[in-house]
């Protein structure tokens, strides 16, 4: 994960936003933050919020109430401001399929207001860096979704703005475009650029993310760390799986004489649970009882709850 910048003011600040279609309030006091050089993933289900708020921020939508400031601006009043100042990836690409990518990229410099002769050099310059150079010259319709995915990125970070939003920016990708563009987003996460990134993919934001938000019904419902998120979802459990499946009631016998918390797995009969609580240490005094009373253990593991528990667990 890449290091956070040092902190200054926040490049997005979201206070108090409320949205309402109709008689629906897809946004409902949304409170949000993201630093220079942060990554900040955007979590929740179909509806809760996450496009809506990203169109606000990109000037693309105007919202019902509340304060927004983007890169120093904001969106209902400047929206020219916010657009040269933030690049955007959104879920299906608005790149021109007859367009090469370096024409591609050297518009968009154009119309970030880079004079002409600087655009041709800084559209060669990213090029080269998301590795496309020798893709340069081909029409876009012609690239994988990898490479075009890679274009999508590089349009989006030309003329050097200071937020970039994404919004699932590796869906359809392989594994290989995948990592690929996670690790430019962390080099200009280094560099200093804001990263608000919105995804289902709750592998690729515990990869990605500083801190992840996750809304239900147009509300912030959790802000922390995927690490805190997971904590948050339950305890960790020691699982001892056992060689024979008639001595789990022995072991959970044991279990209770060492006034040890243990309960039987509901889906594995060899198998015995013991919660680890908030100090996560090993009962190394039970696996001891175990083999002295002759209870052969076939392996031992820990399981913690994963981000897909915390997050459900949190909207559901």
């Amino acid at each position: 994960m890449a290091a956070l910048t040092p902190s200054s003011a926040p490049q997005i600040t979201v206070s108090r936003l409320t949205k309402k279609y109709a008689d629906a309030w897809a946004l409902d006091g949304l409170d949000l933050e993201v630093g220079p050089g942060e990554i900040v993933g955007l979590l929740g289900p179909n509806g809760a919020g996450k496009t809506t708020a990203l169109e606000i921020l990109c000037a693309l939508r105007r919202p019902t109430s509340g304060s927004v400031e983007v890169a120093g601006a904001d969106p209902t009043r400047d929206p020219s401001a916010v657009r040269a100042r933030v690049g955007t990836v959104l879920q299906t690409t608005a790149l021109d399929g007859v367009a090469t990518a370096r024409e591609s990229l050297t518009l968009q410099a154009r119309l970030r207001g880079v004079p002409a002769r600087r655009a041709r050099a800084e559209a060669e310059a990213a090029l080269d860096r998301a590795g496309l150079a020798e893709m340069a010259d081909k029409r876009i319709a012609t690239l994988s979704g990898g490479q075009r995915r890679r274009v999508d990125l590089a349009t989006a970070v030309i003329g050097h703005p200071r937020v970039l939003i994404l919004d699932e920016p590796t869906t359809g990708l392989d594994p290989t475009s995948r990592r690929v563009l996670w690790e430019q987003v962390r080099e200009f996460s280094g560099e200093g650029v804001a990263v608000l990134l919105s995804t289902q993919d709750l592998h690729e934001a515990e990869q990605l993310a500083h801190r992840l938000v996750v809304l239900r019904s147009g509300r912030v419902v959790a802000n922390a760390t995927a690490t805190a998120l997971k904590s948050a979802a339950g305890d960790r459990n020691l699982v001892i799986g056992l060689v024979d499946a008639t001595d789990r009631t022995a072991a959970l016998r044991t279990a209770e004489r060492l006034a040890q918390s243990a309960v039987p797995d509901r889906d594995d009969d060899r198998t015995v649970r013991i919660p680890l609580g908030a100090t996560g240490g090993l009962p190394g005094h039970y696996l001891a009882a175990l083999a002295t009373e002759g209870i052969a253990v076939a392996d031992v593991r820990i399981d913690e709850p994963s981000l897909d528990d915390a997050v459900i667990g949190l909207t559901a």
